[in-house]
């Protein structure tokens, strides 16, 4: 009895203490996932600093120098108009950079401080990738494009001594206007400094009403797209006078007289886009210029200068706008994906978690559909097997009665 008694106290005294463990168990874990949770929240709190200083950093925008950006038909004169743009600015003691993105060009008329050619080969992309020309110029101003925020770099340290940045493009107008590199380059430009295009016109082949509107429309779609201020220089003025072009361009009844010996249906479409653009007219500044004399020179730099006043009052206050769009598209899914991954760590409690990439579940998916496959095989065989059994078994049952004699 003493025995039973013994163990009938020790069997009361156990549920006492697994009571106690189990609190004390609870209480160390409710202690871990606290813990847990406090580094969760540190490492969390630790990323979207992290994250912060990744966002405020940008660029710091300077008012000087201005950037020209020289752009035209292929013979309308781009690189010799550059030439004469560098002999002026030699001679007034205008603080000008010149930068050359032609890979193609054998020589260059002037003193590049930035070459396409020294970084890229031309025609050893041309061979490595099997291009033609077109093709050949397209990637090498696409590889250049990779590392121009070295270039922005370079113009950076010495904006306090330049007053203009002169660029040159290729010859084929569509390889830099509606290409991915053109569109970076003028976008990391048209950020950092005061940016302006200059579309070079051919002004003797423009005397045709057809060719004009040609070049007013590449002009229009250039502005639009670049959404920078642009300038309209025609060259050649030695040849021909631009005053045609300015008379067309101010009235479109003069206009429609130069079409009037045609009755064609290029000259109606030409009529009725000059009624489409006389808006774009009233607010474009045209130049006439002449690379060969030097003639128009001052009056280009003075139409630079009031675009430059017009980019900081109304371009850039677009930029600032389409930035912090931007940026505020950016935070938003920087703060999604944040809310996920702590959604992600909170669920996991810290653990490592192993990401499945789709592969294995579609391996074991398979080799489920495998396993249904064969299983589906064998019931078919161990069908047509009992079937053959049963008919085997009627035979012989047949033959049992047939030889049974009564």
């Amino acid at each position: 009895m003493d025995v039973d008694s013994d163990s009938i106290n020790l069997s009361s005294k156990n549920p006492g203490e697994s009571d106690s463990t189990a609190q004390m168990d609870t209480e160390e874990s409710s202690k871990n996932t606290g813990k847990e949770q406090d580094d969760i929240a540190k490492s969390m709190e630790q990323l979207q600093i992290e994250s912060g200083k990744a966002g405020t950093s940008s660029t710091t925008f300077k008012r000087k120098p201005v950037i020209i950006i020289v752009v035209g038909m292929a013979g309308s004169g781009k690189t010799t108009f550059l030439h004469r743009l560098v002999c002026h600015t030699q001679a007034s003691n205008i603080r000008g950079y010149v930068i050359n993105l032609d890979p193609a060009v054998m020589t260059l008329p002037f003193g590049a401080n930035i070459d396409i050619r020294d970084t890229v080969k031309y025609k050893e992309v041309m061979k490595q990738f099997n291009l033609g020309p077109n093709g050949g110029i397209l990637t090498s101003l696409n590889l250049f494009a990779t590392k121009f925020d070295e270039v922005i770099s370079v113009i950076e340290k010495r904006a306090d001594q330049l007053d203009y940045v002169l660029v040159d493009t290729p010859g084929q107008i569509e390889i830099f206007t509606w290409s991915a590199s053109g569109a970076i380059i003028t976008e990391a430009f048209a950020s950092t400094f005061p940016t302006v295009i200059t579309y070079v016109v051919d002004t003797p082949r423009s005397s045709n009403p057809q060719t004009f509107m040609s070049n007013m429309l590449y002009a229009c779609s250039i502005l639009y797209k670049t959404r920078l201020p642009l300038v309209l220089a025609f060259n050649k003025t030695d040849v021909a006078q631009h005053q045609f072009a300015l008379e067309w361009m101010e009235d479109f009844e003069v206009f429609h007289a130069a079409l009037d010996s045609d009755n064609s249906y290029t000259s109606t479409l030409t009529r009725s886009l000059s009624l489409a653009l006389e808006e774009f007219y009233k607010n474009l500044r045209s130049v006439g210029v002449s690379a060969v004399s030097g003639a128009g020179m001052e009056a280009f730099f003075k139409a630079i200068e009031t675009s430059a006043e017009e980019y900081m009052e109304t371009y850039k206050a677009d930029l600032d706008k389409r930035r912090a769009e931007k940026q505020r598209l950016e935070e938003e899914r920087r703060r999604e994906n944040m809310e996920k991954l702590r959604k992600d760590m909170g669920t996991s409690g810290g653990a490592t978690v192993v990401l499945s990439t789709g592969l294995k579940d579609k391996a074991a998916s398979s080799k489920v559909m495998m396993d249904e496959e064969e299983e589906e095989e064998i019931e078919d065989d161990f069908g047509e097997f009992a079937e053959e059994e049963e008919d085997v078994i009627d035979e012989d049952e047949d033959e049992e009665i047939a030889s049974f004699s009564f």
